[in-house]
């Protein structure tokens, strides 16, 4: 059985070094840790929480929150409240922490991805950093991409990896399965069966053609003969692209006949609040 990583040597690196001993980066009494008390949303999906706890059980915690003394005794939130709440309901006493002494959020976010474009992070590892970027610091997939050098495409789907199920993710940080083999299990929406072929391409070696074969097979889709792309207007592909850079996730626009439905991704709560934000705005 792998060991768990937790924080890990790699994401570790991201943590902004300081010489102020009351800042930096430690592990904290869970119980030491308090909400803060001017946080507006007040709303947890109970789901969402069951599955990253799992995930914190398989793992360890990979995103450290951000804190700031309370002059009282103990710590507020600064940011990180889900993850706080997730590795409680996992049973964890003590979790890793970035101390500030301020709500800097702009240095903080600058130095992550600083310190992200040269630390040396598996696959979950820097998925959680991106997460961190979105979650904590209000950054779109696109703003991400931008700031450490990828495409919005290749933010979004290495963030899919952290909605695996918890043993697959155990798999990928051991180097069992590649990063390749993951983000083809993603596709999979069904969670039993997604576990049941990954277990299969860790014991028969299966490349990622097999793995990627397995799923359209699921699909009921033919892997032998070459598929009949599908030719889409221009400006359907157009529109979008405009409305994926807009909102920050990936969005479908099926068009037959001049009607159709649109169709945009999101992950939690939080990614769905903010896109309903940008659509009024």
């Amino acid at each position: 059985m792998s060991q768990k990583r937790g924080l890990g040597r790699g994401l570790e690196a991201l943590i902004p070094s300081t010489r102020d001993p009351e800042q930096g980066f430690a592990e904290i009494e869970i119980d030491e840790i308090r909400p803060n008390p001017q946080q507006p949303r007040g709303d947890f999906d109970d789901e969402a929480l069951a599955g990253l706890a799992e995930s914190i059980r398989s793992l360890g915690l990979l995103q450290p929150v951000v804190v700031r003394p309370d002059p009282e005794g103990g710590y507020f939130l600064v940011a990180g409240e889900r993850r706080w709440r997730a590795a409680r309901k996992a049973g964890l006493s003590r979790i890793p922490a970035v101390i500030r002494t301020s709500d800097d959020r702009e240095w903080l976010t600058a130095a992550l991805v600083e310190n992200l474009q040269r630390a040396d992070l598996n696959p979950l590892e820097e998925a959680a950093a991106f997460q961190q970027l979105l979650e904590d610091f209000g950054l779109t997939h696109e703003e991400v991409g931008r700031r450490v050098g990828r495409s919005r495409a290749a933010i979004t789907n290495s963030i899919r990896l952290l909605g695996l199920p918890a043993s697959i993710q155990s798999r990928l940080a051991s180097g069992e399965l590649s990063a390749g083999h993951a983000r083809a299990l993603a596709a999979i929406e069904d969670r039993a069966f997604a576990e049941h072929v990954a277990k299969r391409a860790v014991a028969e070696g299966w490349s990622v053609r097999q793995v990627e074969d397995a799923v359209r097979l699921r699909r009921g889709e033919n892997t032998q003969a070459p598929r009949v792309r599908e030719v889409r207007p221009a400006e359907i592909i157009e529109l979008e692209m405009r409305l994926a850079e807009r909102l920050g996730n990936k969005v479908r626009v099926d068009f037959r006949q001049g009607k159709g439905a649109l169709r945009i991704d999101y992950r939690s709560l939080e990614e769905l609040e903010k896109i309903y934000r940008r659509l009024m705005s």
